[in-house]
């Protein structure tokens, strides 16, 4: 089973991308934690993604695309969902011209759907666990309040995310993502429009729900 998702900052893609994993035991990559095993390892890739990502800016795609493929060709034969790739329409078309290439299938793709305003809040109350950035802990929603300092789910050290605290590098990640012309949105509509005759599902998700509805649904709609 191979997954696009798509979903802007603070949808909780991360968070269903997980509960997926876990379910039907398929890799989740997510690109910006390659990149930050790359920054914390002080690779001269992570140097050069560094600037860009602290910026809210996109890391270029002579960068990003052929580090995205190899991980995907390594990725275990039960399949993989692919969070947080492509960003614009140029990588959309780039990455399915090497799927087809490759003979990998594409069986579905999410879209979560959420208001900016909303998305950008839930980005500031955020808080990352120091064992599993995907569990949710957020001091702006009490159902997924963190305790304390501490993360709700396993007690591990909680953070936040620099970018994730300034507002200006926030719209300009929001401005990639909701950008229909070129970016990230139009990137997950090319797929949308693909999705018939390719022989793949298009399912759209209300990110407004808890976890727990979003992830209900879901899964209702994966085979």
């Amino acid at each position: 089973m191979n997954i696009l998702i798509f979903g802007p900052n603070g949808s909780g893609k991360g968070t269903q991308g997980s509960l997926v994993k876990k379910k039907y035991d398929i890799d989740h990559i997510e690109s910006g934690a390659i990149f930050r095993k790359h920054i914390g390892g002080g690779t001269e890739l992570g140097l050069k993604a560094k600037a860009f990502i602290e910026k809210g800016e996109l890391v270029p795609d002579d960068i990003t695309i052929p580090m995205v493929l190899d991980v995907l060709k390594k990725s275990s034969s039960k399949g993989w969902l692919l969070d947080g790739f492509p960003r614009s329409i140029a990588q959309a078309e780039k990455l399915w011209d090497a799927l087809q290439k490759d003979g990998e299938k594409l069986d579905y793709v999410i879209e979560i759907k959420l208001p900016r305003e909303i998305a950008k809040a839930r980005i500031m109350g955020r808080r990352l666990c120091a064992n599993d950035p995907n569990h949710p802990n957020n001091v702006g929603i009490p159902a997924i309040a963190p305790n304390g300092d501490k993360c709700r789910v396993c007690g591990g050290d909680l953070s936040a995310r620099k970018d994730d605290l300034d507002e200006e590098a926030i719209n300009k990640r929001h401005n990639i993502y909701y950008n229909t012309e070129d970016g990230t949105l139009a990137a997950a509509y090319f797929y949308r429009d693909k999705a018939a005759e390719a022989g793949f599902k298009y399912i759209e998700l209300d990110g407004e729900g808890t976890i727990d509805e979003i992830k209900d649904t879901l899964i209702s709609q994966l085979a």
